[in-house]
């Protein structure tokens, strides 16, 4: 996935700085509504995973099914979160 496609694709632009709140929200409810449509594992993660840096992704046990799945995503916040350090 190119991080530019999906901003524009759920945002409308890659440029989050120029965002209306209204724009956001709506671009997050349809993250949301995508992630609860998608099948393919690293789609879905990788999907997860903007949303964790946008500050919207859900609790991981409602994200993820699979164990392997929330051990991955529990590895990526804590990298994230160092690397915000």
């Amino acid at each position: 996935m190119d991080l530019d496609d999906r901003l524009r694709h759920y945002f409308g632009t890659a440029d989050l700085a120029v965002l209306t709140p209204a724009t956001f929200e709506a671009g997050t409810e349809r993250m949301h509504v995508d992630l609860g449509l998608e099948k393919d594992r690293p789609r879905r993660f990788a999907l997860w995973t903007l949303m964790y840096m946008l500050g919207v992704a859900p609790d991981l046990d409602v994200a993820f099914k699979d164990e392997a799945d929330r051990d991955a995503a529990r590895n990526f916040m804590d990298m994230a979160d160092r690397a915000g350090d």
